[in-house]
């Protein structure tokens, strides 16, 4: 018996690691981490954006605006209550907080845009950032991870956030 279950458990396990990404014919998702590069460079030049627009070292740009207060920031497990604006690059916005609501987060929760992005401000802060495609919710399809409403596959995201205050 203890021999049957070893060889079941090695076979899935060398099957598992055969198929790599792609699941059941699913394609898996293209890095476009060049493309996207090039394309959010572009937009920083002709928006004026290039010269206050730094690079953090994982792909994201970003726009520090008020650094805000106090001496601690963020971590990747804070909650975080923020006001915010997401949009696309040509101007559709996909997402906001209401006038004068904030909303709170699990930062460990988000888009990896937001768990590089959030960390960058303290309480008060406000930051603009790009989120590349794969940063963010890549292909969205629905099929690995909930569809993100409003988001093309692949899409390129700016964010405006305000970071309100954090546990």
């Amino acid at each position: 018996m203890k021999k049957l279950f070893f060889l079941l458990l090695t076979g899935t396990v060398l099957l598992g690691l055969g198929c790599e990404r792609q699941q059941f014919g699913r394609v898996p998702e293209e890095d476009r981490s060049d493309e996207d590069e090039i394309t959010i460079v572009d937009y920083l030049e002709a928006n004026n954006l290039m010269e206050d627009a730094e690079r953090h070292e994982l792909g994201v740009y970003y726009i520090i605006e008020e650094e805000g207060e106090g001496s601690s920031f963020p971590r990747i497990n804070s909650q975080i209550l923020v006001h915010y604006k997401g949009s696309l690059l040509d101007g559709t916005v996909f997402d906001e907080t209401e006038d004068g609501d904030a909303e709170l987060f699990d930062l460990s929760r988000t888009i990896d845009g937001w768990r590089i992005a959030i960390p960058l401000i303290k309480r008060g802060g406000k930051i603009k950032f790009f989120v590349p495609s794969n940063l963010a919710y890549g292909i969205n399809d629905g099929r690995s991870r909930p569809v993100a409403q409003g988001i093309p596959e692949y899409a390129i995201l700016v964010f405006e956030v305000e970071l309100v205050n954090f546990l």
